[in-house]
């Protein structure tokens, strides 16, 4: 079966996006498939904010990311994209990465799936 490293780079308000990643990773692990990471890149730092404000009938952004989460998903924040767009990067749900570590990864799986 296939790896895969998973990427997203955009913002929050672009909640199609995250909600493909995760349809992508879940279908993904239960045919046989790994997912190595997600890597929040560019815009997509944003989703490491603490408190991001949704209307209730909305589907919840954070309870995707623990659904993820809760799959055993690495979930991983650029550093460098963070600080730039001036978000914390100490942050329960996603560990700081660096591109070095993204690259790593990236070399070592199948497939890269960016979700923008």
């Amino acid at each position: 079966m296939a790896s895969f490293v998973l990427s997203l780079h955009s913002s929050p308000s672009v909640l199609s996006a995250l909600q493909a990643l995760s349809r992508f990773a879940q279908a993904a692990l239960k045919n046989g498939h790994r997912i190595d990471c997600v890597f929040l890149y560019q815009d997509g730092v944003y989703h490491a904010q603490e408190g991001i404000n949704q209307p209730t009938d909305q589907l919840s952004i954070n309870q995707l990311w623990l659904d993820l989460k809760a799959l055993s998903i690495p979930l991983l924040l650029c550093v460098t994209a963070a600080e730039n767009r001036g978000v914390a990067a100490d942050t329960g749900l996603f560990d700081v990465a660096g591109l070095a570590e993204f690259a790593m990864k990236t070399s070592k799986a199948d497939k890269w799936v960016q979700f923008k």
